[in-house]
């Protein structure tokens, strides 16, 4: 069996678009693929994205929407975004009560081997169009359809938040560590495969170190 590790983010829609692949890649193939959460720049670099070039915002909204259509992904503006910002301003809030509540089911997930489950889950739920994907019932669908008990995640992100935050943060060091920054990147053997396009690529290495199917 094969391992491999994938940064991602919830707030970021190539994580999204990468990461339901990726579970069909573990699931067909002898390869486990642990989750590693990471939250998204605007929590870690909230000037990010003033610093950009005016063209990035519009290429980007371009082309997450066709890769979704090549791809036959579910595609749509979360509703709400998982960040908390003012629009006109671009300001990043401080209290980001989304983000944070998403990232740390994600890291629990993550401790009971079901990460990428519940990734692919919530992240449908976030980008896939459903709207107020934050309330009633949904986050708890989700973590069922990953074989999880999404009442002992709450429990636990209730309980050990920070230790959960701890964790976060060395995903993004060991992602840092294996020579990425960004999300989606699958780390395979000590190397990094950037992106959602970079799926094919990792498989391809993979299968070089005699990856076989299930």
């Amino acid at each position: 069996m094969l391992t491999a590790d994938l940064y991602f983010s919830f707030r970021s829609p190539y994580s999204y678009l990468a990461v339901g692949r990726y579970r069909q890649l573990a699931e067909t193939s002898a390869v486990d693929i642990a989750l590693r959460p990471v939250y998204p720049l605007a929590i870690r670099q909230p000037d990010f994205f003033e610093r950009n070039h005016p063209n990035w915002l519009r290429y980007t909204m371009l082309d997450m929407f066709r890769v979704s259509q090549m791809e036959g992904i579910p595609f749509g503006p979360p509703r709400p975004d998982p960040i908390v910002q003012d629009v006109a301003t671009r300001t990043i809030a401080a209290d980001q009560p989304y983000i944070r509540r998403v990232t740390r089911l994600g890291q629990a997930a993550a401790r009971r081997g079901r990460g990428l489950a519940f990734a692919a889950e919530a992240g449908r739920l976030i980008w896939g169009g459903a709207e107020n994907w934050h309330e009633g019932d949904h986050l708890a669908g989700a973590a069922e359809r990953a074989g999880l008990d999404f009442a002992e995640l709450e429990a636990e992100v209730a309980a050990d938040g920070e230790a959960l935050d701890e964790e976060i943060a060395a995903n993004q060091q060991a992602l840092e560590d294996a020579g990425h920054w960004g999300v989606p990147t699958l780390v395979f053997d000590g190397e990094p495969f950037f992106g959602q396009d970079r799926i094919a690529m990792a498989k391809w290495r993979m299968e070089q170190k005699g990856l076989s199917k299930r």
